[in-house]
């Protein structure tokens, strides 16, 4: 098959940092994709069809496929397979269709400047997600890298660190990194304060947890305080021995039947990043539980779904296990 798409990972240093493999990729490319910023970096007098990204992205991909058989670039922020556009693009175009060549990631730069090992390390993105991700990382010693939305968000992620008990955690903000204008700031998240920063960022916590905040473990059987309720919920011994029975394994989806305040669903979650919920509850007052809960606790991803089984179930997404917990008529 003809590879007919590379995907470059570029860095700050811009065009005259690419490697030969990668240059000589771009150079041969009849049409380049990628963001503003990223089409900018390339010499002024490129002449060649240009294509921005879309949002939603949806129209870009549209346009990428449609020109299958000429040679396109698009360039990409540093590794395009870690939280990057190349994961998106292997999923409408086959691997051995495409050249990846990365460059370093803003997670693999950042730990370079912290002396952080890579593999012992939290990491999460924030890129078009809801913060409170960040919640189910959050423990006493963790070090975490967030990959920023802007500007906005090493404040936004200061004041989650605060409202989860974790305001004493060490941040540092590293600006540009790999470029001629790199620059790190760093502060504690209760006193955090700076405004003055690069939408280009990627943020490092060293987590250290207020007086009397131990943190939750991932493992099933949170404490029942964990959880908002009007009672109805699983009790911890029964939840982590019902957890234990499900077995979930990355990647799986549970369905929660009758979700009450959703801890057997959020406990699922919590065992992986990759494990996938539905909360099916018939009641307006607990699915909000269910919401808060979940957001308190790391996982803001899952899916709430009003009604009652088996009628609401029609058209769900196949399960690989369920737990009924009061669902059923």
């Amino acid at each position: 098959m003809h590879k007919w798409l590379a995907i470059i990972g570029i860095g700050e240093d811009g065009y005259p940092g690419l490697s030969p493999a990668a240059r000589s990729l771009l150079d041969q490319a009849e049409v380049l994709v990628g963001g503003a910023r990223h089409l900018a970096m390339l010499p002024p007098d490129d002449s060649r069809e240009h294509l921005q990204w879309t949002s939603p992205i949806d129209a870009s991909l549209h346009a990428i496929v449609q020109r299958r058989g000429q040679r396109l670039c698009v360039l990409a922020s540093g590794d395009p397979m870690c939280y990057g556009i190349g994961t998106t693009l292997e999923r409408v175009v086959a691997i051995n269709e495409m050249t990846i060549v990365p460059a370093p990631s803003a997670l693999s730069l950042a730990c370079a400047r912290l002396g952080w090992s890579f593999p012992e390390v939290e990491t999460v993105s924030l890129c078009g997600r809801d913060p409170a991700l960040l919640h189910a990382v959050l423990y006493p010693g963790a070090r975490i890298l967030v990959l920023s939305a802007g500007a906005q968000t090493p404040a936004v992620v200061a004041a989650h660190l605060v409202q989860q008990g974790f305001g004493a955690s060490q941040m540092t903000v590293l600006e540009r990194l790999g470029g001629a204008h790199e620059r790190l700031m760093q502060g504690k998240a209760s006193a955090w304060q700076v405004t003055d920063i690069a939408a280009l960022n990627t943020i490092a916590i060293t987590c250290q947890a207020d007086p009397g905040v131990m943190g939750w473990s991932r493992l099933a059987g949170l404490p029942d305080i964990a959880y908002q309720h009007d009672g109805q919920l699983t009790k911890r011994e029964v939840r982590a021995m019902t957890l234990a029975a499900l077995a979930p394994l990355p990647g799986q989806l549970l369905w929660d039947v009758g979700a009450g305040c959703g801890s057997i669903s959020i406990e699922w979650m919590r065992s992986d990043p990759r494990c996938q919920a539905l909360a099916i509850e018939a009641h307006a007052t607990r699915r909000q539980y269910i919401a808060d809960n979940a957001a308190a606790l790391g996982t803001p991803t899952l899916q709430i779904i009003a009604g009652t089984a088996p009628a609401v179930l029609h058209g769900l997404s196949a399960p690989d296990a369920v737990f009924i917990g009061g669902g059923l008529p």
